[in-house]
């Protein structure tokens, strides 16, 4: 049998073909042929929408669940609802309420991210799979999938509940909603040029404006503060 030439099998051949690669500057061929996970994000991400559960402990010591929604392209975010039971019954209802807010788009959502946690259950997938959403699950122990909506849970427990003492379900359902629409609104954020989610873009040029005309605006009894111009 004759071989042809670089054909050869065992390290040998191996070696041949990475010597090739490498002189051609051409990565192994599993690089050149898949799509890394943060090059799909950074690609699909107006498509993209996360979600995940995270918990919040009462001064009672009652354990609330609080499932949200974030956009990835940008990073605005649906409070879904707090619960002390957060079964997959419960889950997949708060699917149907919040479905509404990500369809009808001129930038349809394509793809909604989640972890393997069993409260998403197939019927949750279900409930967005007739409006052409694919749900996404990260892998095993890997929160880093899913680091947008991780990214603010870390924001609001450092930004809010950290900070304040959470009495019982009905004060953290009337706290979590003044934080969303502050994050939403007015808090700026370095990937969207500094404006808000879901605020105008700001002017390219800088313009200096007097302390006396500027107003302050106390969120949460002033753990939060909002500046504005005054009219």
């Amino acid at each position: 049998m004759t071989r042809l030439p670089g054909s050869g099998s065992g390290a040998d051949g191996e070696g041949d073909v990475r010597g090739r690669e490498q002189e051609a500057v051409i990565d192994p061929a599993p690089r050149r042929s898949t799509e890394t996970w943060r090059e799909f994000l950074r690609s699909q991400a107006s498509g993209i929408v996360a979600c995940d559960f995270f918990s919040v402990d009462t001064v009672l010591f009652r354990r609330l669940y609080v499932l949200v929604f974030i956009e990835l392209a940008t990073r605005q975010v649906h409070l879904a609802g707090v619960t002390t039971n957060p079964a997959g019954e419960w889950a997949t209802q708060q699917a149907r309420n919040i479905l509404e807010s990500f369809v009808d788009r001129t930038q349809p959502i394509r793809f909604l991210i989640h972890d393997r946690d069993s409260k998403f259950t197939a019927a949750f997938d279900e409930v967005f799979r007739p409006e052409g959403i694919r749900a996404i699950r990260t892998p095993v122990r890997a929160p880093n999938a899913n680091a947008f909506a991780e990214r603010w849970i870390g924001s609001v427990r450092r930004e809010c509940l950290d900070r304040l003492l959470i009495v019982n379900r009905r004060h953290l359902e009337r706290v979590l909603p003044v934080y969303v629409e502050h994050y939403n609104a007015h808090r700026p954020h370095r990937a969207l040029q500094q404006r808000a989610p879901s605020g105008v873009p700001q002017p390219d040029s800088v313009t200096v404006v007097a302390l006396d005309s500027v107003h302050r605006q106390d969120v949460l009894g002033g753990l939060i503060h909002e500046y504005k111009r005054a009219a």
